[in-house]
C-alpha cells in the first residue's frame, strides 16, 4: 500500500511539473496578441494602450494589436473579453468604471471578478475639478460654501452614469456634506462644451482637456483628486488637503485577461507588463499624456479592485444612486 500511494504521488507530481512546463511553452504567444480597449481611439485608455502595446510587441517578439471596443461605458469591451479564448492571446486594458462601479448599478453579463483575472496595474491619472470663472468661486472652500447657501442650484457634469466623473462627485458630495445635482453626459467634449457656456456649474475632467481653458482664464480649477499633487499639476491643490483628508478619486486602467486564463500564463504577462511600465521611455511618454504607470503584482490588483468595489458600493447605497 505504501509503495502504491507513494509512485501515486510521484505520478502526481510529475503530471503537475509537466502541467506546468506546458503552460510555460505557451508564453509567448505564437500567434499576434489582441489588447482590447474599451473607448474609442484618442482618448487616455487607448494612448496608454498603445504605448504599452509598442513596447510589449517589441519585448515578446510577437505583435500586440489595440482593438478599440467602444461603448456602455466601457462594459462592451469587458463583456467581450470575458467571453474569449483564455489562450493568453487576448488581454483587456480594463477600467474602474466596468470593474468596480458597474456592477453595483446595473445587472451585468459577467462577474469582473470571476469571468476577468487580474494580471497588473496599468495606469492612473486624477481628475480635476473645473468651475466656470463666474461660478462665483475661486477655491474649493468657496465652492462649498455655495452649494451649502444655494442647495440643489449647484450641479455637476460628468461622462455618464458610473463613471469615474461621476463617482468622485458623489463621493464628495458625501465627504462635504453638500448635495449637488449630477448632469451626466454622453462623454467628456459635451460635458466640457456646457461648462464652458456656463450651462454647467462643475466638472470633475480628465486634466488634459480641462487645462487648456484653465489657462485662457475660462474655467477655474478648485482641485484635484489624487492623494498627492500630480506632477504636471504642481499649484493645484488637491481635496485631500483642502480639507478632506483622505479624499482620493482616480480614473485608472489596468490589465486584465479571460477568467480561465492559465495562471502560468497570467503571471508571465504580469512580468511582462510591469517589465515595460518600469521602462524609462514608456514612463516618460506616459507622464507626458497625463498618466502614472500603477505596476502591481496580481494579488495587489485584486485587492486594489476589491477595496474600490468596496468605496463605490458603500457611495452608491449611500446616495441611493442607478444607472439613469
Amino acid at each position: 500500500m505504501k509503495k502504491r500511494a507513494a509512485l501515486h504521488a510521484l505520478a502526481t507530481a510529475t503530471a503537475l511539473l509537466l502541467g506546468g512546463a506546458g503552460h510555460a511553452q505557451d508564453f509567448p504567444p505564437k500567434k499576434p496578441v489582441t489588447l482590447v480597449v474599451g473607448f474609442a481611439a484618442g482618448g487616455a485608455a487607448d494612448a496608454a494602450a498603445r504605448l504599452i502595446a509598442k513596447k510589449l510587441g517589441e519585448n515578446i517578439g510577437q505583435p500586440v494589436v489595440v482593438d478599440n471596443k467602444g461603448g456602455a461605458g466601457g462594459n462592451i469591451a469587458h463583456q467581450f473579453v470575458a467571453n474569449a479564448v483564455p489562450d493568453g492571446t487576448v488581454l483587456l486594458l480594463g477600467s474602474v468604471g466596468p470593474l468596480t462601479i458597474a456592477l453595483h448599478l446595473m445587472k451585468l453579463t459577467y462577474d469582473p471578478f470571476k469571468d476577468l483575472a487580474a494580471v497588473s496595474g496599468g495606469v492612473n491619472f486624477p481628475n480635476v475639478l473645473v468651475v466656470h470663472q463666474d461660478a462665483g468661486a475661486k477655491t474649493l472652500a468657496e465652492f462649498v460654501q455655495l452649494s451649502k447657501k444655494k442647495p440643489g442650484s449647484v450641479d455637476f457634469a460628468s461622462t455618464g452614469a458610473g463613471s469615474a466623473s461621476h463617482l468622485a462627485g458623489e463621493l464628495f458630495n458625501q465627504r462635504a456634506g453638500i448635495d449637488m445635482t449630477h448632469v451626466p453626459y454622453k462623454g467628456g467634449a459635451p460635458a466640457l462644451q456646457d461648462l464652458l457656456g456656463g450651462r454647467i456649474t462643475s466638472y470633475f475632467a480628465a486634466p488634459p482637456t480641462a487645462m487648456p481653458h484653465v489657462e485662457t482664464g475660462k474655467l477655474i480649477p478648485l482641485a484635484t483628486t489624487g492623494l498627492t499633487r500630480p506632477a504636471y499639476l504642481p499649484n493645484i491643490p488637491t481635496v485631500a488637503e483642502s480639507g478632506y483628508p483622505g479624499f482620493e478619486a482616480l480614473n485608472w486602467y489596468a490589465f486584465v485577461a479571460p477568467g480561465k486564463t492559465p495562471p502560468a500564463i497570467l503571471d508571465r504577462w504580469n512580468q511582462e507588463i510591469v517589465k515595460v511600465l518600469n521602462d524609462a521611455g514608456v514612463k516618460e511618454a506616459l507622464n507626458k499624456h497625463g498618466l502614472t504607470p500603477q505596476p502591481t503584482t496580481r494579488a495587489q490588483l485584486t485587492a486594489f479592485m476589491k477595496k474600490e468595489s468596496a468605496q463605490w458600493a458603500t457611495i452608491i447605497k449611500e446616495r441611493k444612486l442607478t444607472a439613469e
